[in-house]
Protein backbone atom coordinates (compact mmCIF):
# COMPACT_ATOMS: atom_id res chain seq x y z
CA UNK A 1 0.00 0.00 0.00
CA UNK A 2 1.08 3.37 -0.90
CA UNK A 3 0.81 6.27 1.73
CA UNK A 4 1.06 10.59 0.82
CA UNK A 5 1.31 12.43 3.77
CA UNK A 6 1.98 16.34 3.77
CA UNK A 7 3.53 17.81 6.54
CA UNK A 8 5.64 14.74 7.26
CA UNK A 9 8.34 16.89 8.79
CA UNK A 10 7.22 17.05 12.14
CA UNK A 11 4.24 16.43 14.67
CA UNK A 12 1.32 14.41 13.37
CA UNK A 13 2.38 13.62 10.24
CA UNK A 14 5.83 12.51 11.11
CA UNK A 15 4.19 10.57 13.55
CA UNK A 16 1.66 8.82 10.61
CA UNK A 17 4.87 8.56 8.67
CA UNK A 18 6.48 6.61 11.38
CA UNK A 19 3.40 4.48 11.87
CA UNK A 20 2.37 3.56 7.93
CA UNK A 21 6.32 2.51 7.33
CA UNK A 22 6.45 0.29 10.29
CA UNK A 23 3.46 -1.25 8.85
CA UNK A 24 5.56 -1.82 6.06
CA UNK A 25 3.83 0.70 3.13
CA UNK A 26 5.55 2.74 0.82
CA UNK A 27 5.39 6.53 1.79
CA UNK A 28 5.63 10.08 -0.13
CA UNK A 29 7.13 12.69 2.32
CA UNK A 30 5.95 15.88 1.81
CA UNK A 31 6.95 18.96 3.89
CA UNK A 32 9.06 22.39 3.88
CA UNK A 33 12.05 21.05 5.50
CA UNK A 34 14.02 19.24 3.29
CA UNK A 35 17.16 17.79 6.28
CA UNK A 36 14.11 16.82 8.61
CA UNK A 37 12.49 14.99 5.97
CA UNK A 38 15.41 13.35 4.35
CA UNK A 39 16.66 12.31 8.13
CA UNK A 40 13.07 10.97 8.61
CA UNK A 41 13.24 8.97 5.40
CA UNK A 42 16.61 7.45 6.29
CA UNK A 43 15.53 5.57 9.74
CA UNK A 44 11.99 4.49 8.42
CA UNK A 45 12.43 1.28 7.19
CA UNK A 46 11.61 0.34 3.03
CA UNK A 47 12.03 2.67 0.49
CA UNK A 48 10.07 6.17 0.18
CA UNK A 49 10.13 9.28 -1.99
CA UNK A 50 10.64 12.94 -0.37
CA UNK A 51 9.73 16.29 -1.77
CA UNK A 52 10.83 19.43 0.12
CA UNK A 53 8.20 22.17 -0.45
CA UNK A 54 5.98 24.58 0.85
CA UNK A 55 1.98 23.11 0.29
CA UNK A 56 0.80 26.86 -0.61
CA UNK A 57 2.86 26.15 -3.92
CA UNK A 58 -0.09 24.46 -5.64
CA UNK A 59 2.19 23.74 -8.68
CA UNK A 60 4.90 22.46 -6.76
CA UNK A 61 2.43 20.17 -4.98
CA UNK A 62 0.73 18.74 -7.47
CA UNK A 63 4.22 18.08 -9.68
CA UNK A 64 4.99 16.16 -6.53
CA UNK A 65 1.89 13.86 -6.36
CA UNK A 66 2.43 13.08 -9.97
CA UNK A 67 5.82 11.94 -9.34
CA UNK A 68 4.51 9.41 -6.54
CA UNK A 69 1.91 8.39 -8.15
CA UNK A 70 4.08 7.12 -11.14
CA UNK A 71 6.61 6.02 -8.85
CA UNK A 72 3.98 4.14 -6.66
CA UNK A 73 2.05 2.89 -9.27
CA UNK A 74 -1.64 3.74 -7.10
CA UNK A 75 -1.91 5.75 -4.12
CA UNK A 76 -4.14 4.23 -1.87
CA UNK A 77 -4.29 6.69 1.10
CA UNK A 78 -3.31 10.54 0.99
CA UNK A 79 -3.44 12.05 4.46
CA UNK A 80 -3.44 16.58 4.57
CA UNK A 81 -1.54 17.19 7.62
CA UNK A 82 -0.03 20.17 6.92
CA UNK A 83 -0.92 22.85 9.31
CA UNK A 84 -0.16 26.00 10.85
CA UNK A 85 -1.65 27.58 14.02
CA UNK A 86 -1.01 31.50 16.29
CA UNK A 87 -3.35 33.77 17.63
CA UNK A 88 -4.89 36.39 15.79
CA UNK A 89 -6.92 39.71 16.27
CA UNK A 90 -8.98 40.83 13.55
CA UNK A 91 -8.91 44.47 15.06
CA UNK A 92 -4.55 43.85 14.98
CA UNK A 93 -3.72 45.09 11.24
CA UNK A 94 -0.64 42.74 11.20
CA UNK A 95 -2.67 39.84 11.75
CA UNK A 96 -4.09 39.71 8.23
CA UNK A 97 -1.40 38.34 6.52
CA UNK A 98 -1.54 35.74 9.63
CA UNK A 99 -4.86 35.25 8.57
CA UNK A 100 -4.51 34.40 5.00
CA UNK A 101 -1.01 32.05 5.23
CA UNK A 102 -3.00 29.78 7.74
CA UNK A 103 -6.44 29.48 6.09
CA UNK A 104 -3.86 29.38 2.85
CA UNK A 105 -1.95 26.57 5.07
CA UNK A 106 -4.78 24.53 6.29
CA UNK A 107 -7.64 24.61 3.97
CA UNK A 108 -6.90 25.76 0.41
CA UNK A 109 -3.33 23.54 0.33
CA UNK A 110 -6.07 21.02 1.70
CA UNK A 111 -7.89 21.25 -1.08
CA UNK A 112 -4.35 21.21 -3.47
CA UNK A 113 -3.35 18.06 -2.04
CA UNK A 114 -6.54 16.16 -3.15
CA UNK A 115 -6.83 17.55 -6.23
CA UNK A 116 -4.31 15.17 -8.33
CA UNK A 117 -5.17 11.91 -6.85
CA UNK A 118 -9.11 11.98 -7.22
CA UNK A 119 -9.41 10.98 -10.68
CA UNK A 120 -7.18 7.88 -10.10
CA UNK A 121 -8.96 6.75 -7.42
CA UNK A 122 -12.10 7.58 -8.86
CA UNK A 123 -11.33 5.20 -11.49
CA UNK A 124 -9.89 2.35 -9.48
CA UNK A 125 -13.33 2.91 -7.67
CA UNK A 126 -10.61 2.53 -4.45
CA UNK A 127 -8.77 5.24 -2.12
CA UNK A 128 -9.20 6.99 1.19
CA UNK A 129 -8.14 10.87 1.34
CA UNK A 130 -7.63 12.48 4.87
CA UNK A 131 -8.17 15.68 6.29
CA UNK A 132 -6.97 16.98 9.39
CA UNK A 133 -9.34 19.39 11.26
CA UNK A 134 -9.73 20.20 14.79
CA UNK A 135 -11.68 20.09 17.97
CA UNK A 136 -10.96 23.57 17.69
CA UNK A 137 -13.23 23.95 14.70
CA UNK A 138 -16.16 22.70 16.58
CA UNK A 139 -16.86 26.31 17.68
CA UNK A 140 -14.67 29.55 17.53
CA UNK A 141 -12.76 29.95 20.29
CA UNK A 142 -11.44 33.63 21.45
CA UNK A 143 -8.16 35.00 20.30
CA UNK A 144 -7.95 32.27 17.69
CA UNK A 145 -10.42 33.56 14.94
CA UNK A 146 -8.00 32.31 11.79
CA UNK A 147 -7.55 28.64 12.89
CA UNK A 148 -11.22 27.65 14.66
CA UNK A 149 -12.62 29.53 11.69
CA UNK A 150 -9.48 27.06 8.92
CA UNK A 151 -10.17 24.19 10.78
CA UNK A 152 -13.92 24.19 10.71
CA UNK A 153 -14.02 25.13 7.14
CA UNK A 154 -11.30 21.47 6.64
CA UNK A 155 -14.10 20.12 8.18
CA UNK A 156 -17.17 21.15 6.58
CA UNK A 157 -15.22 21.04 2.90
CA UNK A 158 -14.57 17.15 3.97
CA UNK A 159 -17.98 16.60 4.62
CA UNK A 160 -19.10 17.92 0.80
CA UNK A 161 -15.98 16.37 -0.10
CA UNK A 162 -17.58 12.79 0.99
CA UNK A 163 -20.86 12.89 -0.61
CA UNK A 164 -19.15 13.82 -3.54
CA UNK A 165 -16.99 11.26 -4.21
CA UNK A 166 -19.17 8.48 -2.51
CA UNK A 167 -20.90 7.15 -5.29
CA UNK A 168 -17.45 6.73 -7.28
CA UNK A 169 -15.87 4.40 -4.23
CA UNK A 170 -13.80 7.06 -2.73
CA UNK A 171 -13.68 7.20 0.94
CA UNK A 172 -13.06 10.73 2.79
CA UNK A 173 -12.04 10.38 6.29
CA UNK A 174 -11.85 13.68 8.81
CA UNK A 175 -9.75 13.47 11.74
CA UNK A 176 -10.34 16.10 14.56
CA UNK A 177 -7.28 15.74 16.91
CA UNK A 178 -7.82 17.47 20.55
CA UNK A 179 -4.15 18.23 22.09
CA UNK A 180 -1.55 16.52 20.83
CA UNK A 181 2.22 16.55 22.28
CA UNK A 182 3.73 18.39 19.13
CA UNK A 183 5.93 21.28 18.76
CA UNK A 184 2.97 23.32 17.76
CA UNK A 185 1.31 22.95 21.17
CA UNK A 186 4.42 23.37 22.98
CA UNK A 187 3.89 27.21 22.56
CA UNK A 188 0.46 27.05 24.36
CA UNK A 189 0.86 28.97 27.22
CA UNK A 190 -2.27 27.12 29.36
CA UNK A 191 -3.21 23.56 30.31
CA UNK A 192 -4.70 20.97 27.44
CA UNK A 193 -6.81 18.81 28.55
CA UNK A 194 -6.76 15.24 27.71
CA UNK A 195 -2.93 15.74 26.22
CA UNK A 196 -1.57 12.71 24.20
CA UNK A 197 1.44 11.61 22.81
CA UNK A 198 1.75 12.17 18.89
CA UNK A 199 2.40 8.55 18.79
CA UNK A 200 -1.02 7.67 20.30
CA UNK A 201 -2.34 9.74 18.60
CA UNK A 202 -0.85 8.26 15.18
CA UNK A 203 -2.48 4.72 16.38
CA UNK A 204 -5.92 5.81 17.02
CA UNK A 205 -6.12 7.54 13.81
CA UNK A 206 -4.40 4.52 11.54
CA UNK A 207 -7.32 2.67 12.74
CA UNK A 208 -10.06 5.21 11.78
CA UNK A 209 -8.63 5.69 8.35
CA UNK A 210 -8.97 2.00 8.41
CA UNK A 211 -12.64 1.76 8.98
CA UNK A 212 -12.73 4.94 7.10
CA UNK A 213 -14.24 6.74 9.35
CA UNK A 214 -16.42 9.50 8.06
CA UNK A 215 -15.86 12.25 11.48
CA UNK A 216 -13.78 11.14 14.24
CA UNK A 217 -12.14 12.99 17.22
CA UNK A 218 -8.77 11.84 18.88
CA UNK A 219 -8.73 11.16 21.74
CA UNK A 220 -12.13 10.32 22.78
CA UNK A 221 -12.64 11.99 25.93
CA UNK A 222 -12.79 15.22 23.49
CA UNK A 223 -15.08 13.16 21.21
CA UNK A 224 -17.56 14.14 24.67
CA UNK A 225 -16.30 18.02 25.17
CA UNK A 226 -17.03 18.78 21.38
CA UNK A 227 -20.34 16.87 21.43
CA UNK A 228 -21.25 19.03 24.11
CA UNK A 229 -19.94 22.36 22.94
CA UNK A 230 -21.74 21.96 19.71
CA UNK A 231 -24.96 21.50 21.22
CA UNK A 232 -24.87 24.42 23.81
CA UNK A 233 -26.75 27.47 23.51
CA UNK A 234 -24.81 30.89 22.39
CA UNK A 235 -25.71 32.73 25.57
CA UNK A 236 -23.80 29.21 27.85
CA UNK A 237 -21.15 29.06 25.23
CA UNK A 238 -20.53 33.04 25.13
CA UNK A 239 -20.35 32.77 29.40
CA UNK A 240 -18.05 30.22 29.61
CA UNK A 241 -15.86 30.55 26.72
CA UNK A 242 -15.20 34.63 27.04
CA UNK A 243 -12.07 34.31 29.15
CA UNK A 244 -10.57 31.34 27.47
CA UNK A 245 -7.23 31.09 27.46
CA UNK A 246 -5.71 32.82 24.19
CA UNK A 247 -3.26 31.25 21.61
CA UNK A 248 -0.08 33.76 21.46
CA UNK A 249 0.14 36.09 18.52
CA UNK A 250 3.25 36.23 16.58
CA UNK A 251 5.85 39.07 18.51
Amino acid sequence: MSVFITGASSGLGEALAVRYAAAGHTLGLLGRRADALHALAARLPGEHHVYALDVRDRRALHTAARHFEQAAGTVDIVIASAGVSAGTLTGEPDDFDVFAEIFSTNVFATMATFEPFIAGMARRRAGTLVGISSVAGVRGLPGAGAYSASKSAVTTYCESLRLELKPQGVSVVTIAPGYVRTGMTARNPYRMPFLIDAETFAIRAERAIARRASYAVIPWQMAIVAAVMRVLPNWVYDRIAVDAPRKPRRG
